[in-house]
């Protein structure tokens, strides 16, 4: 098949994609795997391969959110019902006012997002939101994607996030020249975005009723009307018997983060031995947010007289809601594999290569459209860095120079975050929001970011001499 017509191909699914989601109502789950295999069918994939494609690219896809987002909805109702994050949000609204609560929260997901990747992190998060939202009585989506879109920054830009390790390995950039110019960039673009994004995030929002059942379940029980279980109601009660402090509930999102960061420096730093093992071990992410579980369990519920079984019973209800998040974003990712797969990726790549664009245009260029194309931020920035690294290499450039060639990619690979990325659907589903708003916001707001961040690198090449 021609490169045009795989193109033309890629273009459509997502026509059509969106036309199922916004037009005709059809739950993203199954419409995101209809066009999937409409692609794969379009395309010539034989049906093995489909069937590898679809199973094998959501089950990896599922692996890693997965046992993330059940872990992560635990901890969240723990605080939850403890009433740290009302704890939390009360004392956030005290100190900055509640006009600049999101800006606070903004601060806070960029300190966490440095060292955790982004669906741990605005998992982690998402209960202060669920707080806030509960406190102003404004819509969780106003807290929570200003939050995500600065994690998502992050995300594309920095190390120790998987894409921008790969793009420095590729283009042989260190990982401290990506650090040293990237972070300024990053830290400025996420104040530049949440102030010119402001007028996005006025317009009205609603809230899903599952999400909004979440933010108004302790209000509810603490007024009587019994809209918690047994379990819930008395892991409140004992949290209104004892209090929780603002530095227990700072201690529970705080604990995964620094493991996870002391982890990964052990990996770097430190010499083979046991404890370097042990570090490494206890900063993998499911292993960080599980030990947070049963830190949470006994400071939130054991050591406020609770029984082991209430505690059981709470976080075992988290995991019924999590099953739309987690189906919605398998889903999701087999979509993009299959788009991969079929050669659409390729093809966009190819044409682009071939166009005689600058270089910095070219590498953000590209990058966004493979990003558009098939999802994923990971996979843009490695197809990008794999299509161009032979002709930067021609090109002797600088360590500087080649930081910032991996800085317009990253600006390209968080553009424009829509249906086929996994990360779309768990910003929109645990803020609550439907897709035609999500595109109109968290869309929106990650294309203002990457076009901020290649404006910020475009500034830097022209005043450093290659």
């Amino acid at each position: 098949m021609t490169p045009l017509a795989l193109i033309l191909i890629g273009i459509g699914s997502i026509a059509v994609l969106l036309l199922l989601i916004l037009r005709l109502r059809l739950h993203p789950f199954v419409a995101l795997l209809i066009v999937a295999v409409g692609v794969a069918l379009l395309t010539g994939m034989p049906v093995a391969k489909l069937a590898d494609a679809v199973q094998g690219s959501m089950g990896s896809t599922m692996g890693h959110i997965a046992i993330i987002v059940a872990l992560g909805a635990m901890i969240g109702r723990m605080i939850d019902l403890s009433g740290g994050a009302a704890v939390v949000a009360q004392g956030l609204v005290r100190r900055v006012g509640a006009a600049h609560v999101p800006l606070a929260l903004v601060i806070s997901a960029f300190g966490v997002g440095i060292p955790v990747f982004f669906e741990v992190g605005v998992i982690m998060l998402m209960p202060l939101v669920y707080g806030m939202a509960r406190q102003t009585g404004r819509p969780p989506a106003v807290f929570g994607i200003p939050m995500a879109v600065t994690m998502l920054t992050v995300h594309a830009l920095l190390p120790p996030h998987p894409g921008a390790v790969a793009v420095a390995a590729a283009l042989g950039v260190g990982a401290g020249h990506m650090l040293l110019l990237g972070l300024p960039l990053a830290a400025v673009v996420t104040v530049l975005t949440y102030v010119l994004t402001r007028p996005i995030m006025t317009q009205p929002f609603g809230c899903a009723p599952d999400i909004r059942a979440v933010v108004d379940e302790a209000r509810d029980a603490a007024q009587g009307h019994g809209a918690a279980d047994e379990p819930a109601r008395l892991f409140m009660q004992a949290g209104q018997h004892r209090p929780v402090g603002m530095g227990e509930i700072v201690a529970v999102i705080a604990v995964p983060v620094m493991l996870m960061v002391t982890g990964t420096l052990a990996g770097e730093l430190m010499q083979q031995g046991c404890l370097r093992s042990v570090l490494v071990f206890a900063g993998i992410p499911f292993v960080a947010l599980g030990l947070d579980v049963m830190l949470c369990a006994w400071l939130l519920g054991l050591r406020r007289g609770l029984a082991l079984a209430t505690v059981s019973d709470v976080v075992a209800a988290a995991l019924p809601g999590t099953a739309i998040i987690i189906l919605i974003t398998g889903a999701g990712g087999a979509f993009a594999q299959v788009l991969v797969g079929s050669g659409v990726g390729d093809a966009l790549g190819g044409l682009l290569a071939a166009s005689g664009l600058p270089l910095l245009v070219l590498a953000f260029v590209l990058t966004m459209i493979l990003r558009v194309a098939q999802g994923p931020t990971t996979v843009a920035l490695m197809t990008t860095a794999g299509i161009l690294g032979p002709m930067i290499g021609r090109l002797h450039l600088d360590q500087t120079h080649l930081a910032l060639v991996a800085l317009a990619m990253g600006a390209g690979g968080m553009a424009l975050s829509h249906v086929n990325d996994a990360g779309f659907w768990i910003v929109t589903r645990m803020c609550g929001v439907s897709v035609r708003e999500g595109l109109r916001s968290w869309s929106i707001m990650t294309l203002i970011a990457a076009l901020l961040v290649f404006a910020g690198v475009a500034a830097m090449w022209a005043v450093m001499p290659v």
